[in-house]
């Protein structure tokens, strides 16, 4: 049982251990595209990252990956960079690799060279360098290569060769089953057959003053030296026993990363204690650590079974990652008496300050947490539930009334604590000496997240939906007298309010504002906005600490805000944490001073610490790193990088790939192009790190890229000159062709436009005749309309005449011919005969008749023609009858003019009719009208 209880409390104490760890960078294969398996990595002078793959050479310059494949298609299992060359070994073959002009790799293979026969499924394992020699490593032989001679010596072994280790300008390697060899003058000597070095495989051999020390597989550690093997017991040792370690590395500060087969990594300082141990359930890509490397920035490189990590180890972040979700998101963080607490949306959480347990629950604070308080020396806690006071890791509510957002001191009465709800303002007093709920204002019923106090008796209130409120307070803070909107600031998503420097300030989407209190207006604070204007805004959210630092939170960076020593401005100052690593909640963001310059910054699953004292900006050089160019054809041809080139007009798409070796998680770098000879201005920062151009016109072109990490640029800027020649139809000889065409064309235009112009001349005089002759018949017409006018004029008077001479002639034949009956009644006196006689023969006036028939003829001439025509059967006392009735003379008008009775008339009428064959349903005197 005994037993039994000391395993559980060692693993409890394990498994229960609250790490902070350094930021950790994940490749997967996806990433990098390449083979799971990562047996090696190396790093050279401009800090490109090499790493021997199952299928290649891996190459990392910070931005892109690139596959270089084995040269005989077989697993990489070695890499080591010297110099300009990366020599890397693999299945029966090792070698070196060259950069050429276009800035790719080009391997040049040693063992074929030298016509090695290696061993059958002979591999290269290690690599080492010890002056002018290069040392290949397999199981069965290490082969050792002069640089300068080319030559070649070789060191057989009978058993397996474990590793070849350089310390301190030496070489040692281990053979299974016989021991430790060093090698002197090119040839190997046992150093020890310990048992212990026979029988355990070695996977760290380090210097230790004299000493050496020596690392085995099932994790035990030795010193060695000339008294022999001793065995060490570490501090860390006491807490965990790891049976399968794989590789090893010592850091440049003395301390060890162990890497295992199914645990993860485990960081071990020098003295032996246990920093921190990383795998797959906190962060690790992989449990199966098969290499690991420390490159020049102190970053920890861990080849994985699965992927690449890159651990942060020297940057100023750690952070804890709350896995199993105990936590929740984090609101709020305060240290108060030595403990940390965290405030999240499962409650209140805390752990002393220097600990490394688990936090401990507070219990009775299930629930959301808005806000924690230290307000004299008594911690206060914000909750969904009310508010409750913190002493020791327990709980005391103090107000039953939900939804407490924040909690603030009166001015000038330490007796009276106010604190906005979800419905409003409450006010806490002292009663009996412990805190309790008092009252609630009156008069202001809106939820009430951020406040300040702007005078004893006004507060100004944001609300991110409505906007600020200005409320004025009775002196006895019993009643909200009076409150108003304050309209010289807008209402914006995630906006707050918060004091620093004695001025209160309300943070939006357009600017940082501050309040004058003299106004009563929010005035453009020009340093402070220049936080969202650099940045893209996603929060108004701003925390001041209890160290006097004003904190602002932006889509790339964390804003700290602190005031110059001598002229007592505003500085900001940025941490490269883009809002995407942070996970925090918006608009809830969170920051808390710890000690020193350390910050605890609040997550959606756990926490990040930040060391302010550690932040060290680094200067970084741009490279550009491949030139590619692509044409019409589809053909991809690579550019060298070191001249100016010059390319034909139909290769005028070119693609540039630029990027600076910064492996920081939490350093984003963005880079910015510029094209001389076609762009002017230089692009917006941007995270992308090539860029192509399609379609280029003729020209001389400068291609120019910056980058920078946490707002400081790169020191240089890298550009690359190029000649995109002109088209052949823009050639000398077609220019010379088009001068020639064009003398040709304009002749031919010039003779064109003369002929166009004489004949616009000639269809001009022509219409100018013809529009003339057009006027003249349009004279005439008008003239023979006016002589029509007045032959219609002169017919009208004609027959206006002869209307007049033919009922002047019927009126006469009517008075003669009463007259004539009149005389008729003395038929006896001989004396009116003679008269009756002069009567006829003047009714029968030929004379008349002779007159009638010329007017007749001039009103209507072709009338006598027209029927005749028709009807030439007609005698001359026919035709009289018809004028007559072409007159449209009825035959009572008729009769006199005939000199007989209208029944005369009639029956000549009915003979006329006979003659012209007319129909009994046509009008006769119709017919002769229409004639």
């Amino acid at each position: 049982m005994r037993t039994f209880i000391y395993v559980f409390i060692v693993l409890y104490s394990f498994f229960s251990f609250a790490q902070e760890l350094p930021p950790i960078i994940k490749y997967t294969p996806k990433t990098y595209n390449a083979d799971n398996q990562n047996w090696m990595i190396s790093q050279s002078d401009d800090a490109f990252m090499y790493v021997a793959n199952n299928k290649g050479l891996l190459e990392f310059n910070g931005a892109q990956w690139k596959l270089y494949k084995s040269p005989n298609e077989t697993i990489m299992r070695s890499v080591k960079v010297i110099e300009n060359r990366v020599y890397t070994g693999c299945y029966r073959n090792f070698g070196y690799w060259e950069r050429n002009a276009m800035g790719s790799l080009e391997y040049t293979s040693l063992s074929d060279q030298l016509e090695i026969e290696m061993v059958e499924d002979e591999q290269i394992w290690e690599i080492i360098q010890l002056d002018q020699w290069v040392l290949f490593q397999s199981l069965n032989r290490i082969y050792s290569y002069h640089t300068e001679t080319k030559t070649l010596k070789t060191i057989e072994a009978s058993q397996t060769i474990t590793k070849l280790y350089k310390i301190e300008g030496e070489l040692y390697f281990q053979v299974l089953n016989e021991g430790l060899y060093s090698i002197e003058n090119g040839e190997k000597s046992l150093v020890s057959d310990n048992a212990i070095l026979r029988n355990n495989r070695i996977v760290g051999l380090y210097p230790k003053g004299d000493q050496k020390l020596i690392i085995t597989r099932n994790g035990s550690w030795y010193t060695y030296d000339e008294n022999g093997l001793t065995a060490l017991q570490l501090p860390y040792q006491q807490q965990y026993q790891q049976k399968s370690v794989y590789t090893s590395i010592q850091l440049k500060d003395g301390s060890f990363v162990l890497g295992t087969i199914s645990k993860g990594i485990f960081h071990i300082s020098a003295d032996g204690a246990l920093l921190y141990h990383i795998d797959q359930t906190n962060g690790l890509g992989d449990n199966t650590a098969l290499s690991l490397f420390e490159d020049i920035d102190g970053n920890v490189w861990v080849g994985l079974d699965n992927g690449i990590n890159c651990i942060n180890t020297k940057e100023p972040f750690k952070y804890f990652d709350d896995h199993e979700g105990r936590l929740g998101t984090i609101y709020a963080s305060i240290i108060h008496k030595g403990s940390i607490y965290l405030g999240t949306n499962q409650g209140l959480f805390y752990k002393k300050e220097n600990s490394t347990s688990n936090f401990n629950f507070v219990a009775g604070t299930n629930g959301q947490v808005w806000c924690l308080r230290v307000i004299k020396d008594q911690l206060f806690c914000g909750h969904d539930l009310g508010t409750f006071l913190i002493n020791n890791g327990t709980q005391q509510k103090i107000a039953n009334v939900q939804g407490t957002w924040d909690i603030k001191s009166v001015p000038g009465n330490e007796n009276k604590i106010i604190q906005g709800n979800y419905d409003g303002l409450y006010m806490l007093t002292i009663q009996d000496d412990s805190w309790a709920l008092d009252y609630k204002l009156k008069g202001f019923n809106i939820s009430s997240k951020h406040f300040e106090w702007a005078t004893p008796t006004k507060i100004l209130m944001n609300h991110e939906y409505k906007g600020v409120y200005e409320l004025t307070l009775d002196e006895k803070y019993e009643e909200v007298t009076k409150f108003v909107k304050n309209k010289t600031v807008q209402k914006s998503a995630n906006s707050s309010l918060i004091k620093f420097n004695n001025t209160i300030y309300q943070a939006n989407k357009n600017g940082i504002y501050g309040y004058n209190t003299e106004t009563a207006w929010f005035q453009k604070d020009s340093i402070l906005s220049t936080i969202f204007e650099n940045d893209e805004y996603t929060s108004g959210k701003l925390v001041v600490d209890n160290v006097g630092y004003l904190w602002a939170f932006t889509d790339n960076y964390i804003n700290y805000v602190t005031k110059e020593k001598l002229n007592g401005d505003f500085k900001v100052q940025r941490i490269a944490i883009p809002q995407s690593l942070r996970n925090e909640m918006k608009g809830y963001e969170n920051i808390a001073h710890l000690k020193g310059k350390n910050y605890l910054l609040g997550t959606s699953n756990g926490y990040i610490t930040i060391d302010l004292a550690q932040m060290h900006s680094k200067s970084y050089e741009i490279t550009i790193n491949s030139v590619t160019n692509y044409k019409i054809s589809g053909d991809i041809k690579q550019i060298p990088l070191a001249v100016e080139s010059e390319f034909k007009a139909n290769e005028n798409f070119l693609a540039f790939m630029y990027s600076i070796p910064a492996y920081n998680k939490y350093e984003v770098a963005e880079y910015s192009f510029q094209l001389e000879g076609l762009y002017n201005e230089w692009s917006t920062w941007s995270t992308k790190s090539d860029v192509a151009f399609e379609n280029l016109p003729h020209g001389s072109y400068t291609f120019k890229v910056k980058a920078r990490i946490n707002n400081q640029v790169t020191m240089n800027t890298a550009t690359y000159a190029f000649i995109i020649h002109r088209p052949w139809y823009l050639s000398n000889l077609a220019l010379l062709l088009y001068g020639i065409l064009a003398i040709l064309l304009l002749t031919a235009l010039n003779g064109y436009n003369k002929r166009y112009y004489k004949k616009q001349r000639e269809r001009l005089l022509e219409k100018t005749t013809r529009d003339l002759a057009l006027k003249e018949l349009e004279a005439q017409k008008e003239i023979i309309q006016l002589k029509n006018s007045q032959l219609n004029s002169d017919i009208e008077s004609k027959n206006r005449e002869l209307a007049i001479a033919t009922m002047n002639m019927i009126k006469k034949n009517e008075t003669l011919n009463s007259i004539k009956h009149e005389l008729n009644k003395h038929d006896g006196d001989q004396n009116v005969t003679p008269v009756i006689r002069l009567i006829d023969k003047n009714i029968n006036n030929a004379e008349d008749w002779k007159f009638f028939e010329e007017a007749f003829n001039h009103a209507d001439k072709d009338f006598f023609k027209k029927v005749k025509e028709l009807h030439p059967q007609l005698t001359a006392n026919d035709l009289r009858l018809c004028a007559y009735l072409r007159l449209n003379l009825s035959s009572k008008e008729i009769a006199p003019l005939l000199n007989i009775s209208v029944r005369s008339v009639e029956i000549k009428r009915y003979r006329l009719r006979k003659k012209i064959s007319l129909g009994r349903e046509i009008n006769l005197n119709d017919y002769f009208l229409n004639l």
